[in-house]
């Protein structure tokens, strides 16, 4: 297994115009570093990079795959003010900071992938539309998130995340991580594990908690919940798109994801059955639909 863990120092933009501190972004990086065929993966609201272990190993024979942890959540630095959380160029910056710092250790263009999970996919979708990119992203895998997601959805991921529970041990955390992350399909127990693993913190005081910054629900706290409109920006997108739509999924709706199909980037879609939001891309099934996209 080639993978190390690194940490890149970004700018820390903000919608009040303050001059705020750098922060870190961590990520790993799996397979050969001289690659120029270079998939990025980043994970979903609450989630963490080590989420696409499964997904790095089966492409790293082929690409060079980092997989980042998204500010305030994994490794990465928490941000000094929440209300920053809120602001979503930062997620664009560091993203872009990150394609630059990448293309910078090589003599020729890379060709850059994507492939973003929930919040993952919508940093992927905008980043992919906007000009002067230090590197155009050549291919773009949406596991379950689409220019239309409804308040209803939005509702339900706010009644926990940024909850900050606490548990006496890491079984009581994992199965409680299992109750909440119950859509995200059938996984092994292994699977399930490896996710908890990579989700806990300890706390000095012994008990168990989430790994992410809870003041990264600050706008569900802010603003009033109301759907989510991108269609403007999906109509903008002509990168090639995979979407794989979790058939119970209450984010991706089967009329949203048929209207991508005709709109936009003209997105192929593949159901998957008996999962809702999200597909997490680790097993061999799915991992077969992306890696056949990105190779293919």
């Amino acid at each position: 297994m080639n993978i190390s863990v690194n940490r890149l120092l970004v700018p820390t933009l903000s919608g009040d115009g303050q001059s705020k501190k750098p922060h870190h972004i961590a990520y790993t990086d799996w397979g050969d570093p001289r690659n120029p065929h270079v998939v990025i993966c980043v994970h979903g609201l609450s989630r963490n990079c080590r989420d696409f272990d499964y997904l790095a190993q089966a492409l790293q024979a082929d690409c060079r795959v980092i997989c980042v942890d998204v500010v305030g959540r994994g490794q990465s630095d928490w941000l000094e003010h929440a209300h920053d959380y809120d602001y979503y160029p930062l997620y664009l910056s560091d993203a872009m900071s990150l394609i630059t710092h990448l293309q910078s250790q090589y003599q020729e263009k890379i060709t850059l992938d994507w492939v973003g999970i929930s919040m993952g996919g919508l940093i992927g979708m905008i980043l992919a539309i906007q000009p002067n990119q230090p590197v155009t992203i050549h291919k773009l895998i949406l596991s379950d998130i689409g220019p239309l997601i409804p308040a209803i959805a939005l509702k339900r991921i706010a009644d926990y995340v940024g909850k900050d529970p606490r548990f006496n041990s890491f079984e009581e955390f994992k199965q409680y991580m299992q109750v909440i992350s119950v859509s995200f399909g059938p996984l092994t127990e292994a699977q399930w594990k490896h996710m908890a693993i990579h989700s806990v913190r300890e706390y000095p005081d012994g008990t168990y908690g989430f790994r992410y910054d809870p003041r990264i629900a600050v706008s569900f706290k802010e603003h009033k919940i109301t759907d989510i409109d991108l269609w403007a920006q999906w109509d903008q997108l002509a990168t090639p798109t995979l979407v794989l739509r979790g058939v119970e999924s209450d984010i991706l709706s089967a009329e949203t994801a048929a209207q991508m199909q005709l709109r936009g980037a003209k997105a192929q879609i593949v159901e998957l059955p008996g999962i809702g939001h999200a597909p997490m891309l680790m097993d061999d099934h799915q991992i077969k639909i992306v890696r056949d996209f990105i190779l293919k």
